[in-house]
């Protein structure tokens, strides 16, 4: 067994499969409403959004045995549900596409799949779809990474600020052992946020996967810690955080010369950020931008014993 891994999360992981192949019907000889089977279905769908296709990159996309394939494609073809066509550039190989009659086939089985997931989707509560379709993203990117669509920094939507709360809390309690009056503090900055917004010289970025969040990070305009009076040409990044799964991804610099960015273009001289000693990683991504650390201090804060750091670039 390979290192670290127990003999815990090979029964999970197979109990799992054995209950979403029982719960997305895929064991049933025949799809729900069709004469088709899965595997036939499945290569519908290809035909249907990937042709024209030849039987090996069929074989390579769907990692089917081609003899099993072969077979498979020449049902389909003895009902009429596909066409052929010259290769452009290999004469010993044609390319696959759906016929007149294939089309009509398909669309009703779109539509059919279509209307299953609506159903296993409808019960469920808005922050239930949301935690299934993140879980989903991550599984797929774990197992496929790249294949489960590029990551954007997009600005925050209903629910993300909150999302930036809770994670914070949750994330530097389990990981630096922080208090709740860390995650007050975090609120209290999304709060400010709202409040000033100055849409020119501040933002906030979401980095997101689809429906999954993965990261955020804040551009604001910096203030004194006493007075919250406006420090001219200063701006202070602040909230930079990872999920621990979207780590080692490149994430955390993308977000950081983000700001670096559009420091520049709103016309701030310097940049300006808090961190501790103890987030190594992110004092890394801050050296490689250019920051440089300026001050430290031992204090308690959030009910821990940690060395307080300001950083400072200079654009």
């Amino acid at each position: 067994m390979m290192p670290g891994m127990s003999a815990d999360q090979t029964l999970n992981v197979r109990a799992f499969n054995r209950f979403y192949t029982r719960r997305i019907g895929v064991l049933a000889p025949k799809l729900s409403g069709s004469d088709f089977t899965l595997p036939e279905a499945r290569v519908l769908w290809e035909l249907a959004h990937h042709a024209p296709l030849s039987a090996s990159a069929l074989s390579k996309s769907l990692q089917l045995d081609a003899g099993y394939l072969s077979r498979l494609l020449r049902s389909l073809k003895n009902r009429g549900l596909l066409a052929e066509q010259a290769h452009p550039s290999d004469g010993r190989q044609t390319l696959l596409k759906l016929s007149a009659a294939g089309k009509r086939a398909f669309a009703p089985l779109d539509r059919a799949s279509q209307a299953e997931t609506k159903a296993l989707l409808e019960p469920l509560s808005v922050p239930q779809r949301h935690a299934l379709v993140g879980a989903m993203s991550r599984i797929q990117a774990v197992l496929e990474p790249g294949a489960s669509g590029a990551v954007e920094l997009r600005p925050p939507q209903p629910g993300d600020l909150g999302w930036l709360i809770e994670r914070h809390g949750a994330v530097y309690a389990a990981e630096y052992g922080l208090d709740a009056r860390f995650e007050a503090l975090v609120a209290r900055i999304c709060a400010d946020f709202i409040d000033r917004f100055q849409p020119e010289r501040e933002a906030c970025w979401i980095a997101a996967r689809g429906a999954e969040r993965l990261g955020a990070v804040m551009l604001v305009q910096a203030r004194d810690d006493k007075t919250g009076r406006v420090r001219p040409g200063v701006a202070q990044l602040r909230l930079l955080l990872l999920e621990p799964h979207a780590r080692g991804l490149g994430l955390g610099k993308r977000l950081v010369r983000q700001c670096s960015d559009s420091a520049r273009a709103a016309g701030y001289k310097r940049v300006v950020l808090w961190t501790q000693s103890a987030l190594i990683a992110a004092r890394a991504i801050y050296a490689a931008e250019g920051y440089q650390l300026v001050s430290s201090e031992a204090m308690d804060s959030f009910g821990q014993q940690v060395i307080s750091e300001k950083w400072e670039m200079v654009l």
